[in-house]
């Protein structure tokens, strides 16, 4: 029951307000504890109900949540993940690193207080350092200082590092890290920003 609580009010931030919840009986499934989150947020603005549903990856991680993840669920995960990474239609991966700082330092976006199509961010600071004269950054994921440098600028590197982004689940299963692509948090423009942040020799995470 512990697991569904953690997962679904995850989930339901922003989806709105919390109503008053009533009392579940003891011995209540897990089912009674969704329906019961479920029942106590409400729309408001462009945040809906839908953000409780879970997509197919999320009930698939959530079933082993807590504990190892089998190499060969990993391994399927993962192979399904890459092949629907949609690479940039015109070839060019790398766009302007000056807007990709923008994108990064950007927590902006589907929030109910937000319009509607409004561009998001990427927040990218929330869980990683990336230039060295940025002075707050989360330390969820590793540290992205001297991306390029440290690992080259070859097809491959490029290549991996959108699929990365796009769905991070291409290259490691159940992690925390945002589907930008797949999930439509951040436009191909805006991918291609990020990716120059991350990728362009000129770029302050390279320095």
């Amino acid at each position: 029951m512990n697991k569904t609580i953690k997962l679904l009010g995850v989930a339901a931030i922003g989806a709105g307000f919390m109503l008053t919840q009533p009392a579940l009986a003891a011995g209540s499934t897990d089912a009674d504890v969704a329906a019961v989150i479920k029942s106590s947020f409400k729309e408001r603005g462009q945040a809906k109900l839908d953000r409780l549903e879970q997509s197919d990856l999320q009930q698939e991680c959530s079933k082993y949540q807590g504990r190892a993840l089998p190499a060969s669920v990993a391994d399927r995960i993962q192979k399904k993940a890459l092949a629907e990474v949609k690479y940039p239609a015109d070839g060019k991966f790398l766009g302007d690193w000056k807007k990709g700082e923008k994108v990064a330092q950007s927590g902006r976006g589907f929030q109910y207080t937000d319009k509607a199509g409004s561009v998001a961010g990427g927040n990218c600071y929330a869980c990683h350092q990336l230039a060295s004269h940025e002075v707050s950054f989360g330390n969820i994921g590793p540290s992205l200082q001297n991306y390029g440098r440290l690992r080259g600028y070859s097809p491959d590197v490029v290549k991996y590092t959108w699929a990365r982004i796009w769905n991070p689940h291409s290259f490691k299963a159940c992690n925390q890290m945002p589907r930008f692509g797949e999930a439509g948090i951040l436009t191909e423009e805006q991918l291609k920003d990020v990716m120059a942040l991350l990728l362009d020799p000129e770029s302050p995470v390279n320095k």
